[in-house]
């Protein structure tokens, strides 16, 4: 056994309160302090072993009392020397690990010390993380690790993030993490060909990732260089977003941003020959009404008879369709066609179930007339690409249908040409938030069904899904399942109670009601205990104020996450 690096004492293990080998209490020395999170060591001899058994641990709780009191009311006599007293102060410690593994409690009185440098590894299993990429930053400054085998599904993958909006930085933290995982060198050559999807559901603050932050301080570059990450925006990156409606140019629909975005939309060929229908009914309690089984009518009926004419737009039945208006159209006349209902709706299909996808169908005209179409020239330049490292598609400005389709027509693209390869380099990460509304708990949906699939054999074929929401008690619970890390910003007191967050002991619990921005609790499969820590302010802009050509190029005093989007 490798011997620990010297450090004072900070206290003994009390005997007046039990020791089991899962906690015992410490008693904190004079002029030494503990804090929640800091990780200790204690030896015990045991008998016919020429070495000491190492038990590592980590402050859960902490208390400062009176010894000597009996009231409430004797502290000011106390404090006037009038009753005799002394202040105590313990730390709760839960033992994260025993080298070797001989579980027994300490015994009382053993000197108690804090782990530091190789112990410290030691205790948090980072030494035996062959590939870790920094993931924070602890309350004292030190690095935390996760293993990028629980990431990459070499042993396992996918991370889900939970916490309130505006509050728990949720796509702050993913975003964080693929740069950590591009920049820290542990993809080795493979970084270069690993792919980031990302989906921007709110706000704009993902459509400068390319661009240094100006706000970025002295003391958040040097928590950069702490982690041993550079203090830079991302390389490569691509910005898709939803053309504007009305434009014949399909120039793309943006804010604060219009350089560098291309705008996204599918043609009506791809519609009809993709099957992409259903995406526009993708909403989990739609399948459960009858008219799905005419949506699935309609879509095969539409890749049969649907003849591209080259430039985007399709002919069917000798009419031509150049916009969504125009192939809806169509597809009415065929359903209130006696002579084409059966074949287009299926065989004893009411009329009032085809009525019912009609309304439907019309309804989504204004969600979905801008991202259908055939009537614009070189349509091939709108269709996304993934040719940088990181890709962004912007859905924010999208309506809750329109956001949908795009979501599922994309992960669906991105997962079927995945499976093609038959390989699982390069990987591909994907980011998307508020994934309760995509895969919910209860009911189905085709988004909900790739969902699935990429968590449960993602891991097989390289697709990694960084998924993220407000309530993980709303999500699919194979999806949470299938996450072998899982992250906690800030949460409400109501939502921490529920059994998803069983992985937080009860202290962990109650400060995950109290966290700050920045502040996110991880748990990995490894470690016994969850890891509080910390990540540093964003080195690329999250908006226009931001954008500065090289990070501190503006004073900023500031609280470095105020007004933060998700």
């Amino acid at each position: 056994m490798s011997e620990h690096p010297t450090s004072p004492p900070v206290g003994r293990v009390i005997g007046t309160d039990p020791a089991t080998p899962l906690e015992f209490w410490v008693a904190v020395g004079d002029d030494c302090f503990l804090q929640l999170d800091d990780v200790v060591v204690v030896e015990r001899s045991l008998p016919g072993r020429a070495e000491p058994i190492r038990i590592y641990g980590m402050v859960s709780d902490l208390r400062v009392r009176h010894e000597g009191a009996r009231f409430d009311s004797d502290v000011f006599l106390i404090e006037d020397g009038v009753l005799p007293a002394q202040v105590t102060e313990a730390a709760k410690v839960l033992a994260t690990r025993f080298e070797p593994e001989v579980f027994v409690p300490p015994v009382p009185g053993e000197i108690v010390r804090k782990a530091v440098g190789e112990a410290r590894d030691q205790a948090l299993f980072f030494d035996g993380m062959e590939r870790r990429i920094p993931a924070g930053l602890s309350r004292d400054g030190e690095v935390v690790h996760a293993n990028l085998e629980f990431m990459d599904g070499t042993r396992g993958a996918h991370v889900n993030i939970s916490g309130v909006s505006g509050v728990a930085t949720k796509t702050s933290y993913a975003v964080f993490l693929l740069h950590s995982l591009f920049t820290s060198g542990e993809l080795g050559a493979g970084a270069h060909n690993t792919k980031a999807l990302i989906f921007n559901v709110k706000g704009e603050d993902l459509l400068f990732l390319d661009r240094p932050n100006r706000h970025l301080d002295g003391e958040q570059m040097a928590r950069y260089a702490t982690l041993g990450l550079p203090a830079t925006p991302f390389a490569s990156v691509e910005l898709w977003a939803p053309p504007r409606r009305g434009d014949p140019s399909a120039a793309p629909r943006t804010g604060s941003r219009a350089d560098g975005v291309t705008s996204f939309f599918w043609t009506l060929a791809e519609f009809c020959r993709d099957e992409l229908l259903p995406f526009l009914f993708a909403d989990a309690g739609d399948e459960r009404q009858q008219y799905t089984i005419v949506v699935h009518n309609v879509t095969a009926r539409l890749r049969r008879e649907a003849k591209p004419l080259g430039d985007g737009g399709v002919r069917i039945g000798g009419i031509t369709c150049r916009t969504f208006e125009q192939l809806i159209d169509v597809i009415n006349d065929r359903l209130e066609d006696e002579g084409d209902r059966g074949e287009w709706a299926g065989r004893s299909i009411g009329t009032g179930t085809i009525n019912a996808f009609v309304r439907r169908l019309y309804a989504s005209r204004r969600d979905a007339e801008h991202l259908v179409r055939g009537d614009v020239p070189n349509p091939g330049k709108h269709r996304i690409g993934m040719q940088g490292q990181v890709t962004v598609v912007d859905i924010a400005k999208l309506s809750r249908r329109a956001q949908r389709f795009v979501v599922g027509v994309v992960l669906r693209k991105t997962f079927q040409e995945k499976e093609e390869t038959g390989s699982r380099e390069p990987l591909l990460f994907v980011v998307l938030d508020e994934l309760n509304k995509y895969a919910p708990r209860e009911g189905h949906s085709p988004i909900k069904e790739i969902l699935l699939d990429m968590a449960e054999r993602g891991r097989s074929l390289g697709v990694i899904l960084i998924g993220a929401q407000q309530t993980a008690s709303e999500v699919e619970r194979r999806v949470i399942a299938n996450s072998s890390l899982r992250v906690a910003g800030r949460l409400d007191s109501a939502e921490a109670g529920r059994p998803e967050y069983a992985f937080l002991p009860t202290a962990h619990r109650q400060r995950a009601t109290i966290l700050k921005p920045g502040t996110m609790i991880l748990s990995q499969p490894e470690l016994p205990v969850p890891l509080v820590l910390e990540f540093p302010f964003p080195a690329w802009a999250t908006r226009p104020d931001e954008v500065g050509d090289e990070p501190g190029d503006a004073e900023d005093t500031r609280d470095p996450f105020e007004g933060l989007e998700e």
